[in-house]
């Protein structure tokens, strides 16, 4: 923990999610408390050899919890590098005047019930190469002492929402989709089910892409009713939160869609993220007067389609209220290097079950100045 010599540490923040689309950067002055200005950022996409490399890591558990990769940790750090880099000469920063680097790395494997949690990148070689200060590790420490080490966003969210009418729902559509509910000093958060990491490998067996663009493959199938409820009776559901989620752990369930056209496997399962979310609704105090969208699935029109008709209030992205829906994350990974360093919580016991607020995050010193006589 360090007092701060100046009111306002200026930190980048650096994650690529589950979905592993690209690594998003953004650069934020931050106290690490109560004030926040965004300064900008930009996504960055892995070369496609990396990507590629860390899908199949991803899809080998034991391979992911187990095996030394240091060659794919040092091409994931080299990467990160190169985005922040890349970020700071686009936004004409000069990266002396950058205070902390938020390094998330890149998770490919997460199993809160082992207390293990696994990203690659090696915080220590990334400040070596930046010569700026890197905090890495955010999770870990909440792992460790039985939180479920997700959703992290949560306390970002309630910084940047303190001046909006309440009770808010924030949702995150990445590979998961989480939820953020706040209301007053009440900061609820866990993980509601998949968003778009089915639909996004289903899209690439069947149609070679990504994504499914605008959700235009979702509108032209038809749901399956009986395999959404299949998919839905789950327990996940029930339990009651804080909770999370591995980006694979529905894959197995959702073969069942394998039996259908593939136009109804993107519907159906487009469906299904929406019914899962609106599941979250039991496990709030009182019913949202608003829903924020995040992530990559507020631009699915299908999806987003879904949500107004199931959630019950507005469903907006997070843009109508001003804040950038690409970079959040990434913000927030500013926002938590910052405080880190301070010493302050990173997640509490509403928003990952861990049983006291917990700080987290480990710091790696940039390298000294070399000096000549």
């Amino acid at each position: 923990m360090v007092s701060m010599e100046k009111p306002l540490l200026r930190a980048v923040g650096a994650i690529s999610g589950t979905s592993m689309d690209a690594i998003d950067v953004a650069l934020v002055e931050t106290d690490g408390k109560h004030q926040v200005r965004p300064l900008g950022g930009r996504a960055y996409p892995y070369p496609a050899p990396l990507r590629e490399a860390l899908r199949a890591v991803i899809a080998d558990a034991a391979r992911a919890q187990h095996e030394p990769m240091p060659d794919l940790e040092a091409a994931v750090t080299a990467a990160f590098a190169a985005a922040i880099r890349a970020c700071l000469d686009e936004l004409e920063v000069d990266p002396t005047s950058v205070d902390l680097v938020g390094f998330h790395g890149q998770t490919v494997f997460h199993r809160p019930e082992q207390r293990f949690t696994r990203q690659l990148g090696d915080g220590q070689a990334l400040a070596q190469i930046l010569g700026i200060p890197v905090i890495y590790r955010f999770r870990h420490a909440d792992v460790a002492a039985g939180g479920q080490g997700a959703p992290f966003v949560p306390l970002y969210h309630a910084a940047l929402a303190a001046g909006l009418a309440q009770p808010l729902m924030v949702l995150n559509l990445g590979g998961v989709a989480n939820v953020t509910y706040l209301d007053g000093g009440t900061i609820i958060a866990f993980d509601t089910g998949p968003a778009s990491a089915l639909i996004d490998d289903a899209m690439q067996r069947h149609f070679g892409r990504d994504y499914d663009e605008n959700g235009e493959i979702a509108a032209s199938g038809a749901v399956n009713a009986s395999v959404l409820a299949t998919l839905l009776d789950n327990p996940f559901f029930a339990a009651q939160p804080p909770k999370s989620l591995d980006r694979n752990d529905f894959h197995r369930r959702a073969t069942i869609v394998e039996t259908l056209t593939p136009q109804d496997q993107i519907a159906t399962l487009t469906a299904f993220t929406v019914a899962a979310t609106a599941r979250a609704l039991d496990h709030v105090p009182k019913k949202p007067l608003r829903w924020l969208v995040t992530g990559g699935g507020r631009r699915n029109a299908a999806m987003m389609r879904g949500f107004a008709a199931a959630l019950g209030a507005p469903v907006e992205p997070v843009e109508t209220v001003g804040w950038n829906g690409d970079l959040l994350e990434a913000e927030c990974f500013g926002y938590l290097a910052a405080r880190s360093r301070l010493g302050l919580p990173l997640s509490l016991p509403t928003t990952t079950g861990v049983p006291a607020p917990m700080p987290g995050g480990e710091y790696c010193p940039a390298p000294r100045p070399v000096t000549t006589v």
